[in-house]
């Protein structure tokens, strides 16, 4: 699976729920990774950087809501969105696990394909390249649908992990992204590539993108890291 596709993390204690929910996701093109409780949730959390939880309420030892509650107190993880799941149907549970910060609240039963597309409902806020969106950032325009992008009008040839690479900057502007952030963001976390590697495939963007002419938009942070604008 490329690197670029989002990682979803299954929170549930039930192993048939997690399967059921890991086939549909991976069906769907999600990379899924899977806890059975609260604490081995929130260990792959802050190991493996996922970016969507689907969060069952009632798990063994520590909760779902406490699980969002510690995600959600976190300044590295605060925008990373929590899809709670539950058996609790009253309106008081759901204000509940909405207002300990769950982006989004859903019943059992569910309807599969609903929660799918919740699920690329909420990535297109935080990853809005890989369900398909078009981003634009000042006069660069990547049709992430068609793979192809734009500077002024004109086309712009790109290789593949230059792609990748601008994807990511693109869905966030302004964020300094670090060089190890990006290895595992464009090369994937399971993939060996030396930091160094970033700096070549960062000036090869920078040249791709420079190739009709105008100014670099890709600012290099002293000791930090790249970032676009």
């Amino acid at each position: 699976m490329s690197p670029s596709q989002p990682t979803v993390l299954v929170v549930d204690d039930e192993p048939s729920q997690r399967d059921l929910l890991s086939y549909n996701l991976e069906a769907s093109g999600y990379r899924v990774i899977s806890a059975e409780n609260g604490e081995e949730a929130l260990m792959l959390v802050a190991e493996d950087s996922p970016d969507l939880v689907v969060l069952d309420w009632m798990l063994p030892s520590v909760s779902g809501i406490e699980v969002c509650r510690q995600i959600k107190s976190r300044s590295e993880t605060r925008s990373l969105p929590v899809i709670m799941i539950s058996a609790r149907a009253d309106e008081g549970d759901r204000v509940r696990g909405l207002e300990t910060g769950a982006d989004d609240y859903v019943t059992k039963p569910y309807s599969v394909a609903e929660l799918m597309a919740r699920v690329r409902t909420q990535l297109r806020r935080t990853r809005p390249a890989t369900v398909g969106e078009t981003l634009e950032f000042e006069d660069i325009v990547l049709d992430a649908e068609s793979h192809k992008v734009f500077r002024g009008a004109k086309p712009l040839k790109l290789g593949p992990t230059e792609f990748r690479l601008l994807s990511t900057f693109m869905e966030k502007p302004g964020r300094v992204w670090s060089r190890e952030q990006l290895l595992d963001r464009v090369w994937g976390r399971d993939i060996y590539v030396d930091t160094r590697t970033v700096d070549v495939h960062i000036g090869r963007l920078r040249k791709a993108l420079c190739q009709h002419g105008g100014e670099d938009p890709v600012r290099t942070v002293r000791g930090a890291g790249y970032a676009l604008g």
